[in-house]
């Protein structure tokens, strides 16, 4: 079994372990499979340790699920302590941007990855990819994102807010400003589409009003029955 390309990723050829960086790639052969993880022979006097949580996105439950004795792997160094000789190695490549470098403000080149009705995922070589709200497009979210934009199209966006315990990034459009012309000249239609959600918004608030006042009046109702059959059951009882 095969894993990620080589020619797709600069791999490196250290002599020593004291030449490995973490983030460095490397190929290897798997040598010995264990119950915590595979032993890698990296061409170094020891072989580096690929943890079974370092094995993939997902959860996984077997060593042997993932990999066998004999593969050739690529591989990215986690971790390295000269002094014991411990390599530690990842079948994930490492993200480009670390979560603790990641704040506020901060600006990206980023890879539209996904696309819903709401707004598009995009990779900005984090963890995980950014959402970009459809009310975060500035003038273009009078428009369904499908039809400004295309998986693998390159966006500028800018960090509005980090949640680092969900792991969640939102995201905004870097330049507000940039509109294509074409789209200036479409005030129209903008109007009309405005229009429509306002009065669309306007008979849900007026629905929400007629069910909170039916509410309210079948709560007055059960208030005096109750008022009602309390004072019977106080004459009833004299």
């Amino acid at each position: 079994m095969s894993f990620v390309s080589a020619e797709e990723h600069p791999l490196a050829q250290p002599a020593s372990i004291n030449d490995l960086q973490p983030k460095m790639c490397l190929q290897g052969t798997v040598k010995k499979i264990e119950l915590y993880g595979a032993l890698v022979d990296i061409g170094l006097e020891r072989p580096g340790l690929i943890h079974i949580s370092q094995m993939g996105d997902r959860r996984v439950d077997k060593v042997s699920d993932v990999l066998h004795v004999g593969d050739k792997v690529t591989v990215w160094v986690t971790s390295v302590d000269p002094a014991s000789g411990r390599v530690g190695l990842s079948l994930t490549r490492p993200p480009a941007v670390e979560w603790r470098n990641l704040a506020e403000g901060q600006t990206y080149v980023g890879r539209v990855v996904r696309i819903e009705r709401y707004g598009l995922f995009v990779d900005i070589g984090a963890e995980r990819p950014g959402l970009l709200h459809v009310h975060e497009m500035g003038h273009r979210f009078a428009r369904p994102p499908s039809e400004m934009f295309r998986e693998g199209d390159e966006v500028e966006v800018r960090i509005l807010q980090i949640d680092r315990r969900k792991k969640r990034i939102d995201l905004s459009i870097e330049d507000r400003t940039d509109v294509p012309a074409e789209e200036e000249e479409e005030p129209a239609a903008t109007l009309m589409e405005t229009a429509f959600r306002r009065a669309q918004e306007e008979q849900r608030r007026e629905r929400r009003r007629e069910r909170g006042q039916r509410k309210e009046a079948r709560r007055r109702a059960e208030a005096e029955l109750d008022d009602i059959l309390s004072r019977t059951l106080e004459r009833h009882g004299r």
